[in-house]
């Protein structure tokens, strides 16, 4: 019988999600979406030297933000559950409140003769990596080593049984088999063959803080909770071999989970793993929300930035990941349908920040014209616009006219705030470029053709105003460039007849005879 689909995303809480990771939590959710299975979250805190305080909230917010909802983990309310219950049966989902889970595994794994204690203290490895640093070599503690080494496979049985109950400080270790070949699968990159002799005898559990490391926690936990497939980061590459050897000692090969590992997110020239620096060279975020460190340092987030989660999650899915046509525009839906790791890349997937803009505008274009200007009105009331004197229908024009030139709806302010403030001051080059005695004769008669033409709509205007000024022979550009001058106080933005049919007649003659005060 086929096992349900389960996949888990297992953050860890030291700091804000990287976009990298909201990608693979979602690649994890598209898989198990496809297969009617079960998405999973489950916060890996095992490490708390490293916990930052708001990292977890931050992890599940954004995955909120992003439409990727877990299945188990994390209640209605968004917060991790703490409680089994039939929804979450598998909880807590918190790996420091599963602390008295895993040393009974891993003292099954020593009692099997999988792993050992180790009582060496971290003064005396690094004093030991000096030593081989010094002769230009490389410590690790593995076959070779171990055997002169303060742990339960050199000291008397008395000795060692003594020091694992009176003392703290010592670990548990994987005991490393000598020159075996490993033989793995990866549903990304295939097979894949590591000897054992160049691996280290990795630490599964900590008896200073009765917690264990990710090795071990990652493997009981998914175990219990029945997990399929691991789609993780290649960072964790190199950790399948022990991983694998994990599961053979535990027994549990029949129920080991498929792995697949995604490639990195690279900068946008390619050379290295995209990181916060990147983006704050290069001016773009690089984490989901906005994220406060406990210094009161902002650091910005698409969300804030005014990304559409919809754009930002589309162009994440194709940062690594191809349907196999030219299609680049999907929803969510969509997505489950086409997603497959069969079309997973091996190699990183190089960021582009422009390419990010453009999914954004493409998305803004399909966003309702009404649901787009129910947000501009917050922007509008930030700058003081009266909601009176501009009603819906109004902002709504406003939106039909100038959304093609957004891409954020941040944008629409910098586009169109002429059409709801007059210009109280004008641009000084192109004053000094146009506004000339002759063309400022012209742009009036000009401004009287306008204000005496019916009927009053853009689509009239534009071509009769056109034709009014061949007519007389005046030189176009120089009488429009005026004209756009005077109406919006700068010579490049919307058309004069969609400036003038929007803030109508009495308005653009208004404009005009102040621009003739102010500038003349």
């Amino acid at each position: 019988m086929e096992r349900r689909t389960r996949v888990r995303f297992a953050p860890s809480p030291t700091g804000p999600l990287h976009m990298g990771g909201v990608r693979t939590a979602l690649y994890n959710y598209l898989f198990a979406k496809q297969r009617g299975g079960d998405f999973i979250i489950r916060i890996e805190d095992t490490d708390s030297q490293r916990f930052v305080p708001g990292a977890e909230q931050y992890i599940i917010d954004s995955l909120r933000w992003c439409g990727i909802i877990p299945d188990e983990g994390v209640d209605e309310n968004g917060r991790i559950v703490e409680t089994p219950s039939e929804k979450h049966p598998h909880a807590p989902y918190r790996q420091s409140q599963r602390k008295d889970i895993y040393r009974k595994y891993a003292e099954q794994l020593v009692e099997n003769g999988y792993a050992y204690y180790a009582f060496d203290t971290a003064e005396e490895l690094a004093a030991m990596r000096a030593e081989a640093e010094a002769r230009k070599e490389t410590f690790i503690y593995n076959h070779e080593t171990r055997g002169r080494l303060k742990n339960s496979l050199t000291l008397p049985k008395e000795e060692w049984e003594r020091r694992v109950k009176e003392e703290t400080g010592w670990t548990i270790r994987f005991k490393m088999p000598l020159d075996r070949i490993v033989k793995m699968d990866d549903l990304i990159r295939g097979h894949i063959e590591v000897n054992t002799g160049i691996l280290d005898d990795k630490v599964l559990w900590k008896s200073h803080d009765g917690l264990p490391t990710y090795h071990l926690a990652n493997i009981v936990d998914d175990h219990l909770m029945e997990i399929t497939e691991v789609i993780r980061g290649e960072e964790w590459l190199p950790s399948l071999p022990l991983h694998y050897l994990l599961y053979e000692a535990f027994g549990w090969t029949d129920s080991m989970p498929r792995f697949a590992h995604l490639s990195l997110l690279l900068k946008p020239d390619g050379k290295g793993k995209l990181s916060k620096r990147d983006g704050d060279r290069l001016g773009f975020p690089v984490f989901p929300l906005q994220w406060v460190n406990q210094e009161g340092e902002i650091t910005r987030g698409y969300r804030e930035e005014g990304y559409l989660p919809e754009a930002f999650v589309n162009m994440l899915a194709m940062l690594g990941w191809n349907p196999g046509d030219d299609r680049e525009l999907f929803t969510m839906d969509e997505l489950v349908k086409a997603f497959s790791l069969e079309r997973v890349i091996k190699s990183g997937a190089r960021f582009n920040p422009e390419k990010a803009k453009w999914y954004n505008r493409e998305y803004l274009r399909k966003m309702p014209d009404a649901e787009i200007a129910a947000q501009f009105r917050e922007i509008l009331d930030s700058h003081g616009i009266d909601r009176n004197r501009f009603d819906d229908t109004y902002v709504l024009g406003v939106i039909r006219l100038t959304k093609e030139r957004a891409t954020f709806i941040k944008d629409f302010w910098d586009i169109a705030h002429y059409l709801f403030i007059a210009p109280s001051s004008f641009n000084e080059a192109d004053a000094k470029k146009f506004w000339k005695p002759e063309n400022v004769a012209l742009m009036k008669q000009a401004a009287d053709f306008i204000n005496g033409f019916e009927p009053f709509t853009e689509e009239d205007l534009e071509p009769a105003l056109s034709d009014y000024i061949h007519s007389n022979e005046w030189p176009m550009g120089k009488v429009m460039n005026t004209l756009r001058l005077a109406l919006i106080g700068s010579s490049s933005g919307l058309g004069i007849a969609a400036v003038a049919t929007t803030i109508g007649k009495e308005e653009t003659a208004a404009r005009v005879a102040f621009a003739c005060k102010t500038l003349s």
